[in-house]
């Protein structure tokens, strides 16, 4: 097949670039299609603050004048500096069934890569740690949340077909809310709050968190991820990008912060209902009525699912209970709101301590999610 493969260079192929996803998984029910908007705000410097520290270069590929394939080229220089390391990653890659598309198009972004001095080659991941990232391998009969990438099964042949190697893999949980918080957890986190003078801040709103906090949150999410997987430190920039783009839209009732005896964070803890199937009823369009079903499943006093998105604890508290202060917190809320199933985000296959959280609820490990890696 004859594959031309062409940068995008003006808003109307980024629009392109952006469509095409949703376009390839019209008729996948599982699929949950990302927010329009969002989308275009991702590759916009004057928006997305991840690209003070990044550089990118999005390529499409055609055959017979119709768009077959997509990728973005990333380099994370602030990344890269922190692991002393040259990648560059790939993301938003998306084909139909044909080698030759694929290979095109991962050609492309070495090709780019390399002539930018890059010597690995790297992904599905994207800007940062916080956006989407890992192929999909296991799974694919749950629906995806917004948060998470969904692929078709065939992705996994192009990968290896290309030469590409696992680096990591991410494992995902589904835990069935019980009756009761076992009695471990509650022992755990009263001997924490006891032992090591802790209390949960329980602010009500974005106003309430900044005024008796700041960002320092965001200080408490970037310790205890710095070892993880192509973490990278937040700028100042993005912690206020984060904080004013994401907070506002959660239920408070669902963000839980453990301090200490200085009114330092320690602990954070925080989630948000499963609202997929309210933006795949709009197709990941909010306007001009999509915002509609969306808000109303935010708000929502009843549901089914529930996300949880992060739960960081500092370092030097690490293996003191806080995880259980956090559990033991957010609890009752479950009851509350009739939750009957927790989604845990994608955990390092070897983060052991952050899969010791949920084992004794017995979950199901229902997804697994792969990087890939290969020289440039």
């Amino acid at each position: 097949m004859n594959v031309e493969i062409r940068p995008v260079t003006n808003k109307s192929e980024l629009k392109h670039f952006v469509s095409f996803g949703n376009d390839l998984y019209k008729l996948c029910p599982k699929y949950c299609p990302p927010l329009y908007g969002d989308e275009l705000d991702i590759f916009d410097k004057k928006k997305n603050p991840a690209l003070e520290v990044s550089e990118y270069q999005l390529f499409l590929a055609y055959t017979d004048g119709q768009i077959v394939g997509r990728i973005a080229g990333i380099i994370n220089h602030r990344a890269n500096e922190h692991w002393h390391n040259k990648k560059v990653r790939f993301g938003w890659f998306d084909f139909i069934d044909d080698t030759d598309i694929s290979r095109a198009l991962l050609d492309a972004v070495r090709q780019w890569g390399k002539q930018k001095g890059m010597e690995i080659m790297n992904g599905p991941v994207g800007f940062t740690d916080l956006d989407k990232e890992g192929l999909l391998i296991q799974g694919y009969e749950y629906l995806a949340p917004l948060a998470s990438l969904y692929n078709y099964p065939y992705y996994i042949h192009h990968y290896e077909e290309y030469g590409l190697k696992k680096e990591t893999d991410w494992i995902e949980y589904r835990i069935t809310v019980p009756d009761a918080l076992p009695d471990r957890v509650i022992r755990l986190a009263n001997v924490a709050k006891e032992r090591f003078h802790l209390r949960v801040d329980k602010v009500k709103n974005v106003k309430e968190l900044l005024e008796h906090h700041g960002y320092s949150f965001f200080d408490v999410m970037d310790a205890a991820y710095s070892t993880l997987y192509n973490a990278q430190p937040l700028t100042d920039k993005q912690k206020k990008y984060y904080s004013h783009y994401y907070f506002p839209i959660l239920n408070f009732d669902f963000v839980t912060l453990v301090v200490n005896e200085k009114n330092e964070i320690v602990g954070v803890g925080l989630g948000m209902p499963d609202i997929s199937e309210a933006v795949r009823k709009c197709g990941g369009k909010l306007f001009p009525w999509g915002w509609l079903p969306v808000l109303k499943a935010l708000k929502a006093k009843k549901m089914e699912i529930f996300d949880l998105l992060i739960i960081a604890v500092r370092p030097d508290y690490q293996g003191k209970g806080v995880n259980a202060v956090i559990i033991d917190e957010m609890f009752p809320y479950f009851a509350q709101y009739g939750i009957k199933y927790l989604e845990t985000t994608s955990i390092l296959e070897d983060n052991h301590k952050n899969q010791a959280n949920w084992l004794m609820f017995n979950p199901l490990q229902h997804k697994r999610r792969r990087a890939y890696i290969i020289p440039v």
